[in-house]
Protein backbone atom coordinates (compact mmCIF):
# COMPACT_ATOMS: atom_id res chain seq x y z
CA UNK A 1 0.00 0.00 0.00
CA UNK A 2 1.24 3.36 -0.75
CA UNK A 3 2.68 5.61 1.79
CA UNK A 4 0.66 8.50 2.32
CA UNK A 5 2.28 12.03 3.07
CA UNK A 6 0.47 15.13 4.27
CA UNK A 7 2.32 18.49 3.48
CA UNK A 8 1.56 21.62 4.84
CA UNK A 9 2.87 25.15 4.18
CA UNK A 10 1.78 28.22 2.73
CA UNK A 11 -0.31 29.82 -0.04
CA UNK A 12 2.10 32.73 -1.14
CA UNK A 13 4.94 31.29 -3.00
CA UNK A 14 5.06 31.53 -6.18
CA UNK A 15 6.77 30.56 -9.28
CA UNK A 16 10.53 31.56 -10.04
CA UNK A 17 10.75 31.69 -5.94
CA UNK A 18 13.13 29.64 -4.01
CA UNK A 19 10.13 28.81 -1.72
CA UNK A 20 7.96 27.21 -4.49
CA UNK A 21 10.82 25.29 -5.95
CA UNK A 22 12.01 23.88 -2.67
CA UNK A 23 8.39 22.71 -2.69
CA UNK A 24 8.40 21.57 -5.95
CA UNK A 25 11.70 19.35 -5.32
CA UNK A 26 9.84 17.77 -2.24
CA UNK A 27 7.23 17.25 -4.36
CA UNK A 28 9.48 15.76 -7.38
CA UNK A 29 10.86 13.23 -4.29
CA UNK A 30 7.59 12.22 -2.86
CA UNK A 31 6.48 11.04 -6.27
CA UNK A 32 9.04 9.77 -6.96
CA UNK A 33 9.12 7.10 -4.47
CA UNK A 34 5.97 6.26 -4.75
CA UNK A 35 4.11 8.16 -2.26
CA UNK A 36 0.34 9.58 -1.81
CA UNK A 37 0.64 13.09 -1.64
CA UNK A 38 -1.94 15.67 0.28
CA UNK A 39 -2.07 19.03 0.44
CA UNK A 40 -4.14 21.83 0.83
CA UNK A 41 -5.03 21.88 -2.49
CA UNK A 42 -4.46 25.23 -3.62
CA UNK A 43 -1.93 27.91 -4.04
CA UNK A 44 1.73 28.26 -3.24
CA UNK A 45 3.62 25.74 -1.92
CA UNK A 46 0.05 23.34 -1.97
CA UNK A 47 0.15 24.11 -5.52
CA UNK A 48 3.96 23.09 -5.84
CA UNK A 49 4.12 20.16 -3.99
CA UNK A 50 1.04 18.93 -5.89
CA UNK A 51 3.10 19.61 -9.33
CA UNK A 52 6.24 18.05 -7.94
CA UNK A 53 4.32 15.24 -7.16
CA UNK A 54 2.27 14.53 -10.02
CA UNK A 55 4.66 15.06 -12.94
CA UNK A 56 6.80 12.59 -11.00
CA UNK A 57 4.72 9.92 -10.87
CA UNK A 58 2.85 10.31 -7.70
CA UNK A 59 -0.66 10.32 -6.81
CA UNK A 60 -2.24 13.86 -5.26
CA UNK A 61 -5.27 14.47 -3.16
CA UNK A 62 -6.09 17.98 -2.99
CA UNK A 63 -7.86 18.32 0.22
CA UNK A 64 -10.16 21.55 -0.39
CA UNK A 65 -12.78 23.23 1.38
CA UNK A 66 -15.86 26.00 0.66
CA UNK A 67 -14.44 28.59 3.71
CA UNK A 68 -11.56 28.66 1.89
CA UNK A 69 -13.14 29.80 -1.48
CA UNK A 70 -15.98 31.75 -0.04
CA UNK A 71 -12.94 33.81 1.95
CA UNK A 72 -10.79 33.88 -1.08
CA UNK A 73 -12.17 32.72 -4.33
CA UNK A 74 -9.34 30.67 -5.81
CA UNK A 75 -9.82 26.98 -7.58
CA UNK A 76 -7.97 23.81 -6.78
CA UNK A 77 -4.74 23.93 -8.56
CA UNK A 78 -4.69 21.75 -11.66
CA UNK A 79 -2.21 19.10 -10.13
CA UNK A 80 -4.70 17.48 -8.06
CA UNK A 81 -5.39 13.85 -9.29
CA UNK A 82 -8.17 13.64 -6.77
CA UNK A 83 -10.38 15.68 -4.59
CA UNK A 84 -11.53 15.60 -0.88
CA UNK A 85 -13.72 17.97 -0.15
CA UNK A 86 -14.84 19.56 3.09
CA UNK A 87 -17.16 22.71 3.95
CA UNK A 88 -14.81 24.53 6.94
CA UNK A 89 -11.56 24.46 7.59
CA UNK A 90 -11.67 23.03 10.99
CA UNK A 91 -12.45 19.77 8.85
CA UNK A 92 -10.01 20.11 6.10
CA UNK A 93 -6.69 20.52 8.90
CA UNK A 94 -8.41 17.26 10.12
CA UNK A 95 -8.47 15.49 6.76
CA UNK A 96 -5.47 16.66 5.95
CA UNK A 97 -3.99 14.93 9.22
CA UNK A 98 -6.64 11.86 9.71
CA UNK A 99 -5.52 10.73 6.55
CA UNK A 100 -1.87 10.50 6.02
CA UNK A 101 0.80 8.23 7.59
CA UNK A 102 2.95 11.27 8.19
CA UNK A 103 3.21 15.00 7.95
CA UNK A 104 5.62 17.42 6.99
CA UNK A 105 5.34 21.24 7.13
CA UNK A 106 7.23 23.78 5.35
CA UNK A 107 7.20 27.48 5.67
CA UNK A 108 4.11 29.47 6.33
CA UNK A 109 1.51 31.15 8.37
CA UNK A 110 -0.93 31.28 10.70
CA UNK A 111 -2.65 27.93 8.39
CA UNK A 112 0.47 26.38 8.51
CA UNK A 113 1.25 27.06 12.51
CA UNK A 114 -2.49 25.93 13.09
CA UNK A 115 -1.87 22.69 11.32
CA UNK A 116 1.47 22.32 13.16
CA UNK A 117 -0.11 22.55 16.32
CA UNK A 118 -2.82 20.63 15.83
CA UNK A 119 -1.02 17.59 14.95
CA UNK A 120 0.99 18.10 17.41
CA UNK A 121 -1.42 17.97 19.96
CA UNK A 122 -3.30 15.07 18.13
CA UNK A 123 0.30 13.00 18.84
CA UNK A 124 0.31 14.45 22.38
CA UNK A 125 -2.29 12.49 23.40
CA UNK A 126 -2.17 9.42 21.30
CA UNK A 127 -5.00 10.54 19.02
CA UNK A 128 -2.87 9.78 16.54
CA UNK A 129 -0.35 7.51 16.50
CA UNK A 130 2.73 8.27 13.70
CA UNK A 131 5.97 8.96 12.74
CA UNK A 132 7.03 12.45 14.31
CA UNK A 133 5.84 15.21 11.93
CA UNK A 134 9.00 17.07 10.57
CA UNK A 135 8.92 20.93 10.40
CA UNK A 136 11.03 22.18 7.87
CA UNK A 137 13.35 25.44 7.52
CA UNK A 138 14.80 27.10 10.23
CA UNK A 139 12.23 29.47 10.94
CA UNK A 140 9.91 26.30 12.45
CA UNK A 141 13.28 25.48 14.58
CA UNK A 142 13.53 29.32 16.07
CA UNK A 143 9.69 29.29 16.70
CA UNK A 144 9.81 26.44 18.56
CA UNK A 145 13.05 27.17 20.02
CA UNK A 146 11.61 30.14 21.50
CA UNK A 147 8.59 28.34 22.58
CA UNK A 148 10.54 25.44 24.46
CA UNK A 149 12.52 28.32 26.12
CA UNK A 150 9.38 30.15 27.13
CA UNK A 151 7.07 27.54 28.01
CA UNK A 152 9.28 24.44 29.09
CA UNK A 153 7.40 24.20 32.26
CA UNK A 154 3.85 23.33 30.16
CA UNK A 155 5.15 20.91 27.74
CA UNK A 156 6.83 18.33 28.88
CA UNK A 157 10.12 16.84 27.59
CA UNK A 158 8.74 13.56 25.93
CA UNK A 159 6.44 15.78 23.90
CA UNK A 160 9.43 17.09 22.31
CA UNK A 161 10.31 14.16 20.37
CA UNK A 162 6.66 14.13 18.58
CA UNK A 163 8.62 16.98 16.16
CA UNK A 164 11.49 16.74 14.45
CA UNK A 165 13.16 19.80 12.96
CA UNK A 166 14.92 19.56 9.21
CA UNK A 167 17.31 21.96 7.91
CA UNK A 168 15.88 21.91 4.16
CA UNK A 169 13.87 19.24 1.92
CA UNK A 170 16.28 16.59 1.31
CA UNK A 171 16.81 16.25 5.16
CA UNK A 172 13.48 16.01 5.29
CA UNK A 173 12.91 13.31 2.72
CA UNK A 174 15.98 11.39 4.20
CA UNK A 175 13.54 11.27 7.41
CA UNK A 176 10.51 10.17 5.47
CA UNK A 177 12.29 7.64 4.26
CA UNK A 178 13.65 6.23 7.36
CA UNK A 179 10.42 6.17 9.24
CA UNK A 180 8.32 4.77 6.56
CA UNK A 181 11.10 2.20 4.91
CA UNK A 182 10.48 3.91 1.54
Amino acid sequence: MKKRITVFGGSTPRPGEPAYQDAYELGAMLGRSGCTVLTGGYSGTMEAVSRGAYENGGHVIGVTCSAIEAWRPLPPNEWISEEMRYPTLRERMYALMDHCDMALSLPGGIGTLAEIAAMWSSLQTGELERPPQILIGTGWREVFDALRRSQSVYIHEPNWDLIEFSPDIRDAFERVRRHLNL
